[in-house]
């Protein structure tokens, strides 16, 4: 059974040490991940299964689906638990239709995307808001004025229809003027930085990790297990997909995301540990995640509660210092994604 953690020093919100990421629920065939989607009958026991160990913290977004993922967590949500015994987060900005307004960070969008979803969930209020790219990094759309972003942000905060904001990818530079600015002018601070961190992707070492544990900001990455390369979807190359999601359509975003010479010998690595621990390899390479001391509730996806039940179990491995260097040794650095703006 998972024990609660507080998500970063900066607020009073305890979650649980992991989050269920959802982009793979909704309405199968709907949306950019259709081909790998599970309805909701086949969600509903993956849901029972988190909270039954502990894991009540969920993580959606507007453009999931194009709508669908919000339906069914919060028809989930609402059927299983008290609201006040769950934590949800869903996200805004990216476009979710084709009219000038309908994504980025203007108040125009924040104000009528957080309405939508609150309408989508069937609740009052979001739990955690998280601006799903900085205001200047949302595809077809002009970049919004910082300031713009930060207050509308802040009125929707004290409005009650969130209570925490959290950020997505965006440069360390980017995320320190957002945070700048809020506190400049009394307005609310983002308490988490969702990223892109994993053991073949390393770069938000550089700046943003250290930045947010130095400022209490929890970091929550997305894609630990690196879209399944490391837990073993793909045998040794992008050719060996073994589940739907990394023989259907999402094997391209994983190939534009996964460009690194090293990335399968560094996988190999971590079967070898798992093997050597008696461990799965997501075991292993969610232990490494959550051994740096920034790490707060990684956002995990499942398809089956067995994956849910080793991922649960994984938060109590703690890696030897040997293991760790071991696994991080061959790692080189690598073109930054946010700089190719896909990240």
């Amino acid at each position: 059974m998972l024990k609660p953690i507080q998500l970063g020093s900066n607020a009073g919100l305890r979650t649980s040490p992991l989050c269920l990421g959802t982009m793979n629920f909704g309405e199968p065939g709907r949306g950019h991940q259709g081909d790998w989607t599970l309805g909701i009958d086949d969600a509903r026991p993956i849901f029972k299964a988190a909270l039954d160990n502990g894991l009540f913290y969920f993580d959606c977004a507007d453009v999931y689906g194009r709508g669908a993922c919000e339906r069914v967590v919060g028809k989930l949500l609402r059927e299983l638990v008290r609201r006040d015994e769950y934590v949800l987060a869903t996200k805004v900005s990216m476009p979710m239709g084709r009219g000038a307004n309908q994504g980025g960070l203007s108040r125009k969008h924040i104000m009528e995307g957080v309405d939508a979803s609150l309408g989508r969930l069937g609740l009052d209020y979001i739990d955690h808001l998280v601006i799903h790219r900085h205001p200047h990094g949302i595809p077809g759309h002009a970049p919004t004025p910082v300031e713009e972003t930060m207050e509308a942000l802040h009125d929707v905060v004290k409005a009650g229809k969130a209570l925490y904001l959290g950020a997505s990818s965006m440069f360390a530079w980017q995320f320190v003027e957002l945070q700048m600015m809020a506190q400049a002018n009394g307005w609310t601070r983002f308490i988490s930085m969702q990223n892109h961190y994993n053991l073949i992707y390393r770069e938000e070492e550089r700046e943003m990790n250290p930045y947010c544990l130095k400022t209490g900001v929890a970091v929550m990455p997305w894609s630990p297990l690196a879209r399944g390369i490391l837990a073993g979807s793909y045998r040794g190359g992008f050719g060996g997909g073994t589940t739907n999601r990394s023989t259907g359509q999402d094997r391209g975003r994983t190939e534009g995301l996964y460009r690194g010479d090293a990335d399968f010998a560094i996988a190999e690595r971590v079967v070898e540990v798992a093997e050597r621990l008696g461990r799965s390899p997501a075991q292993v390479s969610l232990a490494w995640l959550m051994s740096k001391p920034e790490v707060k509730a990684p956002v995990v996806g499942v398809s089956r509660i067995s994956q849910l039940e080793q991922l649960v179990a994984a938060v109590d491995i703690e890696l030897e210092a040997g293991d760790i260097a071991h696994l991080e040794e061959l790692y080189q650095p690598l073109e930054n994604l946010l700089s190719l703006g896909h990240s």
